[in-house]
């Protein structure tokens, strides 16, 4: 089982800048994609990031909110720290926080859908995999821990 919040690290590479030399807003969400992807497989190791199980269960990102709190440079180190916040009968929400050392840089969540890839539709989520979504949610919110995430 993950820690209460997760934290992954991201170095920031040349090529991830834009022509004002700091990081380009969609690299933060390339960030944001791999900490949530070891979040995931962290919690739940049999998950296949790059496609659906053997029962053609998988999930869709539906939805993500970034905002942008300060820029971020060249050669600087990203600490990504994300949890499971809402989880849903087919869905479930992450929540993070970017920061380099004690500068937040940016902050937001994002949504995943359960989806079924041979009907081509949302499905509910699992029962096992709903249950340890939301006891890595509960363990979150009975360990009192606080960050400068944006709040439900």
């Amino acid at each position: 089982m993950a820690p209460a919040d997760f934290v992954h690290h991201e170095r920031v590479r040349f090529g991830d800048l834009d022509a004002k030399r700091h990081l380009n807003n969609v690299v933060f969400l390339r960030y944001f994609e791999s900490a949530r992807i070891a979040l995931i497989r962290e919690l739940v190791p049999e998950h296949d990031p790059a496609g659906p199980d053997r029962e053609g269960f998988g999930f869709i990102f539906a939805e993500c909110q970034i905002v942008y709190r300060a820029p971020v440079y060249f050669d600087e180190e990203i600490a990504v720290r994300c949890f499971i916040g809402e989880v849903r009968r087919s869905a479930f929400e992450i929540r993070f926080a970017m920061h380099v050392e004690e500068r937040l840089a940016a902050e937001g969540h994002g949504w995943l859908v359960g989806y079924d890839y041979a009907a081509q539709r949302s499905a509910r989520l699992p029962e096992e995999l709903r249950e340890r979504l939301e006891r890595a949610a509960r363990s979150r919110a009975e360990s009192g821990q606080r960050s400068a995430m944006i709040d439900p």
